[in-house]
Formats: structure tokens, sequence, C-alpha cells
């Protein structure tokens, strides 16, 4: 197996070696079909952990120019989880997304495209760092206030 694929899929999904390896055989050394395997493991992974309680995470709060502001809740298992860069990042792009989208439920949420990358839709974007991080993600609620709104 080539050691620079390997590591180059890695820096792109932040996989672990090992299902870096594992996507990069069954995709037999396309980086393409073996991010998409990744992406599918991850969903995978994610709805093994779905009945997990959530008892930690973190509240974001994102302001933006001072126009609208968010807070969301986002929950995980362990406090360790929620204080590493992946789920804080996790977070702040949802803040981010519920600042320029405004859906009017979590339901809605989920469903929209995920505004960095529209190939996703949040709950896949989440299902992929449950994949990543090992514990079950959920979002606790959210509010978003417009100034003047």
């Amino acid at each position: 197996m080539n050691l620079d694929l390997i590591k180059k899929l890695r820096e792109q999904t932040g996989a672990g070696i090992a299902d870096c390896k594992e996507a990069l055989a069954k995709s037999l050394g396309d980086l393409a079909k073996a991010k998409v395997y990744l992406k599918e493991k991850g969903i995978e992974k994610s709805a093994q952990k779905a009945d997990r309680e959530v008892k930690n995470g973190i509240v974001e709060v994102y302001s933006h120019n001072g126009k609208v502001g968010v807070l969301v809740e986002v929950l995980c298992e362990t406090d360790f989880v929620a204080q590493t860069s992946d789920f804080k990042n996790l977070a702040h792009e949802l803040a981010l997304q519920i600042a320029s989208m405004n859906p009017s439920s979590l339901e809605e949420l989920l469903k929209q495209e995920y505004i960095r990358d529209n190939s996703l839709t949040c709950d896949q974007l989440i299902k992929s760092v449950i994949g990543k991080l090992g514990e079950n993600i959920q979002i606790g609620r959210f509010e978003r206030i417009a100034l003047g709104g």
C-alpha cells in the first residue's frame, strides 16, 4: 500500500490510518472512491451509536456583524470529546449554518445542504464527525436572533 496515498487521504479526511488503508484497499487506490467509502462508513458508524446517551457537550455562541446571533447546544457522550477541536469546529459550523440559513426547526436544519459543501446535508456532516470521533453527537437546541426581527 502506498504510504503517501494513505497520508494524503488521512490529511484530507481526518480518518484513522486503519480506516484509510481499508478505504484505499476497497477502492483499489482511487482517492475519490476512498473518500466516498469513508463518508459512507462514517454514516454507518453513526447509526450504531445513535442510542447512546449524550450528557456532555458545548454551547456555541456566534454573532455575525452584531446583526445576527446564534446559540447552539451540541451534545456528545463525554467531556473529553466535547473539548476536541473537531467537536468544537462542528459546533461552530452548525452555528454558521443557522446564522446564514435560518432553519425553523431541528428537522429542517438537519435536511439543509451544508453551506461549505453542498454535497453534504447537515445531518451527514454530523454523522461524519460521529464516525471520526466515535461518539454519539446530537444537536440539543438552537436559537437565532436577528436585530429588529
